[in-house]
Order: structure tokens, then C-alpha cells, then sequence
């Protein structure tokens, strides 16, 4: 699985109820573009975690950037020489910045695409590839809810996150022959600690946590769900809210 460089993030999460339920993981983090961010990083963050990953499960990991147009073979071809198989994928990392319509250029969107779209079909695509025929195979997609409602400030991000919904849909039926399910996660709004005090506030108690996230994967990665394909799951506390305060901080 990819964006798993902070605690608090959902990535983090993820990893921790996949290991608890028994999966031998391989995550990836970058952490040149968490330290950039408002959050920040602590330093040896992501190490302290696989570290900790560590003591329930077998783990690898590789910081990655995956903004580089290799990086999604060379991350299957690593997990595949590690553990000799693949049987789940959770696209998790994502790319965001902010920018209106007035700020928005070439150069930013490209930073988006190749993280949030391009990395994401391609490491869809090597999965496909290799996965078994078995029944196991899973793609969980992190996705945003940019079809819900507006996200004012952030385009790029709006159009290369909410290209994932239509990847899951389709890609659902193309892989359905060969027993590989694919669903999508919309966390809404969740608590990995870009909340300030106002936005808190705002969403009165509309604010989900990380492992609710993350159970929800592992659930999706169990037998239990071998029928269920083709779904977006919108993670939504309490009433409607826009995708303006619906940055779900994914990495």
C-alpha cells in the first residue's frame, strides 16, 4: 500500500488493521512531500512506524516517489520478489495544493496527475498483471468525494482525485473475470491533523478518525467481501457537508 509516512495519517491506519488481521505488508512513504506540508514530519517518522508495523507483521517498505513515471513497476516487482505474490492494493498516497482557476498552471497540474491519476491506474495496472486468479485479489482506491460537491482553492487536486471514482467503476467490470474487486473509500473529513480549531468547529462532529478508515479497508480486503465490487463507500458522520471541508489528508 502507498502514503504510509505519518501516525496520524490514514495510511498509517490502514497498515496497522491489515496487520493486526494478519497481512504481510509493503508500504510505501515519501516523506519530501509530508515535510512540505502544514502537519510537517518528525524526524524518522515513517521508520519509528514500519518499525512498529513490524511487531505484528511481516514488513518491507521503500520511499518512493511516485510521481515518477517507473515507480509503480518497480514497486510491484519489489513486492513480488519480496513476498512472491500480490493479492491486495490500497492507493492511499495523493498529491494536493492549493490553487484557484486564477493560480492554476501546467506545471501544477502535472505534480497532481502524476501522483493522484497516473500512479494510481498504473499501479492498478501492474497489479492486474501479476495478481491471482484465486479470489483474493483486492484494489482499495482512497478517493475524496469531488463528485459530492464543490472544493473551491484546490482544482487540480479536484480533477485528478475524482478521476478515481470512474477508475473504480470501470475497472470493476474489466477485472471482474478475473476475481479482483475493486472499491473506493471516501473518508470525508478526517482527523490526521490538518483540522484547525475553526474547521473543527464547522463540521460539528462530522469528523471521522483515521482506524474508522481504516476498518473499513480491512474489510474490504477480507473473503468477506468477495462480492462486493464496484462501490464507492462515502465515510459521512452526521449530515451533508461540501468537499470545501472535505480534505481527508490521505498520506
Amino acid at each position: 500500500m502507498t502514503g504510509v509516512t505519518r501516525r496520524a495519517g490514514i495510511g498509517a491506519a490502514i497498515a496497522q488493521q491489515l496487520a493486526h488481521a494478519g497481512a504481510d505488508l509493503f508500504v510505501t512513504f515519501f516523506r519530501n512531500y509530508d515535510q512540505t506540508q502544514p502537519w510537517g514530519l518528525e524526524p524518522g517518522e515513517p521508520h519509528a512506524l514500519i518499525e512498529e508495523l513490524a511487531n505484528v507483521s511481516d514488513v518491507s517498505s521503500l520511499e518512493l516517489d511516485l510521481s515518477s513515471s517507473s515507480a509503480p513497476r518497480e514497486l510491484v516487482d519489489r513486492v513480488v520478489a519480496h513476498f512472491g505474490r500480490l493479492d491486495i492494493l490500497v492507493n492511499n498516497a495523493a498529491h494536493s495544493e492549493a490553487g484557484t482557476i486564477d493560480h492554476v498552471d501546467a506545471a501544477q497540474l502535472d505534480r497532481h496527475y502524476a501522483v493522484n491519476t497516473r500512479a494510481t491506474v498504473l499501479l492498478c495496472a501492474e497489479f492486474a498483471r501479476q495478481a491471482a486468479t484465486d479470489g483474493r485479489g483486492r484494489i482499495i482506491n482512497i478517493t475524496s468525494g469531488q463528485g459530492r460537491g464543490p472544493m473551491p482553492g484546490e482544482l487540480a487536486y479536484v480533477v485528478t482525485k475524482g478521476a478515481l471514482d470512474a477508475l473504480t467503476l470501470t475497472l470493476s467490470v474489466e477485472l471482474a473475470h478475473r476475481n479482483i474487486t475493486v472499491n473506493a473509500i471516501d473518508p470525508g473529513p478526517t482527523d490526521t491533523g490538518w483540522i484547525s480549531e475553526e474547521h473543527r468547529t464547522a463540521l460539528a462532529g462530522r469528523i471521522s478518525s483515521p482506524v474508522e478508515v481504516a476498518r473499513l479497508v480491512r474489510m474490504l480486503a477480507s473473503d468477506a467481501a468477495a462480492s462486493i465490487t464496484g462501490q464507492i463507500i462515502r465515510v459521512e458522520p452526521g449530515k451533508e457537508y461540501s468537499t470545501s471541508e472535505h480534505a481527508s489528508g490521505e498520506s
